[in-house]
Order: structure tokens, then sequence, then C-alpha cells
């Protein structure tokens, strides 16, 4: 089977707002719900789709590896991710379709959240190896509470009033933060392996300038030191303290730009407690010196 592409060009328009939601349902004949619905042909895209089954079942064929998925089963589908459903009994799809760089989503707050770390990050790289064993499944409750919530952000974005874009973001971050809260509660096994990775990463994201030790992170993660370093290399393409390295200088960035504290004042704020080998890093990272970085971002504001 051929894939299909499906261009966001089709979903958020021209210069549209990078946030679409459409709903799938499935009659009799399997009539397309929307135009460019590519439910059933295999497809990949360049934005995240966010997929929650409100009813019925199907088989779902991702990456060459098929699930069945139900109503209640909600996952994240990256960009690039080859998929299409088949053997559709009542299924009704909300899609909930965004770039996440264009619309500007606050990784840094999120990652803070072990939930988010896990369904977000860590599920999409381990469906495969674990069979769609650490989706979330949400209960009749809070699946109604999340159906409300999509039903709301589809009638922004059909009216198209002004506030549009504002509402639309604030209601994707509640969803996400809402079914990153309900991943903690998941209760297979394989959740709960993601969950202690997710735990080491929001430790590192709330406290990346305390002086973490390794044997502090494998205790959170209760993990074996190759276990850890394997399972978060696999997730984040970086080890914990390469992780946190660059986490600090990602701070240092902001202060650079945004504050009149010295080089080594911004070094103690973010961690490093010897302001040379904080240079060091930021050179080996971002190919320039603390100071040239700061010289750069203030010529840009003043041109």
């Amino acid at each position: 089977m051929k894939s299909t592409i499906a261009d966001g060009i089709h979903y958020f328009g021209l210069s549209g707002f990078p946030l679409a939601v459409r709903r799938v349902q499935t009659d009799a004949r399997h009539t397309p719900s929307h135009p460019h619905d590519l439910t059933e042909i295999e497809h990949r895209h360049d934005f995240c789709e966010l997929v929650i089954v409100a009813r019925g079942s199907a088989m779902h064929v991702l990456e060459g590896n098929t699930f069945p998925v139900t109503a209640g089963d909600v996952f994240l589908l990256q960009g690039q991710q080859e998929h299409y459903f088949f053997e559709r009994r009542n299924l009704e799809l909300l899609n909930i379709m965004y770039d996440p760089e264009k619309i500007a989503l606050p990784e840094n707050e999120l990652r803070r959240m072990s939930g988010y770390c896990a369904m977000f990050m860590l599920e999409p790289t381990y469906r495969r190896q674990h069979r769609f064993a650490s989706r979330l499944h949400l209960k009749r409750v809070p699946l109604a509470r999340v159906e409300r919530l999509v039903e709301e952000m589809e009638n922004e974005c059909e009216e198209d009033v002004p506030g549009k874009e504002v509402s639309l973001r604030a209601k994707l971050l509640e969803l996400i933060v809402l079914l990153s809260r309900a991943y903690t509660s998941t209760d297979t096994t394989e959740a709960h392996a993601l969950l202690r990775v997710g735990n080491v990463i929001g430790a590192l994201e709330n406290n990346f300038s305390r002086d973490w030790r390794l044997d502090e992170l494998l205790e959170i993660a209760h993990m074996s030191r190759s276990n850890l370093m394997r399972v978060f290399r696999k997730a984040t393409g970086q080890t914990p303290i390469e992780y946190l390295v660059r986490l600090r200088i990602q701070r240092a960035m902001e202060l650079l730009s945004n504050t009149d504290l010295s080089i080594t004042e911004i070094a103690l704020e973010t961690g490093f407690n010897d302001s040379n080998y904080f240079t060091r890093q930021f050179r080996r990272i971002l190919g320039e010196s603390p100071r040239q970085f700061r010289t750069q971002q203030a010529a840009r504001k003043n041109a």
C-alpha cells in the first residue's frame, strides 16, 4: 500500500492557526467524515495528531504493526508515522491535529509532569515494544470530560471569532494536562515503566539547578543504571546528565537575553559551580561563548 501525505495546509489552511479538530464517524458505507478524511488510507503527516477513540472499535495499523483500539483509548501520533484504520465498527474518533513548534507549547513546563513525559514523549517510542499496552485508556467519566473539552475546541474552530487562537491554545493545554494527569493513574506494567522514567525527567525539569547525582536518579526511577541509561537515551537521545546540562544551558540563554546578571551569576543560578566549566559547555552546545550570545541578542533587540 502506497502511503499518502496528509499536508497540514488541508487542515490548518494557507495561513491558519496550526490547530484543527476533526471528528471521524463510521456509517455503513464508511463515508468520509470530512474533506481529506484519510482514516482508512495509509498516510503520514508533518504535524502531531492526538487521537481519542470516543466510541466503537477498529484495528489500527501503525508503522507496520497492527493494534486493536476501542472506546477510551487515547494516543499521540507523531509526524511522519504511517498509519490507518480498518475493520471499523461504529468507530468515532476525535482527532486533534497540531504543530507543537508553531503553536509554541510551553514544553519546559509540560515536561515537569511525569504523566506528560510518559504519554507524550515515551509512549510513542515504546508503543511497538509494548504492543500498545502502555497507551492511555480512559473510563467512561473521564472520557466524557475529555469529549466535552474537545467539543468546545470544535466549536471554536467552526465559529472563527476573535480570540479563537488564544482560546484553542488554552483548551489544548488544558486537554494535555488532563490527559497527562490521567496517565499517572494508568495501571499497566508497561505504563508504570514509562512513568518511572517520566519521574526522572520531571525531577530534572523541576529542579535543574540542583547538583544531581546519578544514584539519586536511579532511586527515583527504581531502575538499574544500564536500564535507565538505555530507556532514557532511547526516549530523549541523551543521557540524563547531558539532558540536565542542556536544560541548564537553555535557562542560561533566557537569563543572558533578559537580565543584566553577570556570567558568573548566571552560571551559579543555573547549577554550574564553575563559570569556566559553564562557558565550555555553552560553547560546546551553541558554538559560541555566553558573552558572544548576549552581545548578539542585544544587537537583535536594538536592530
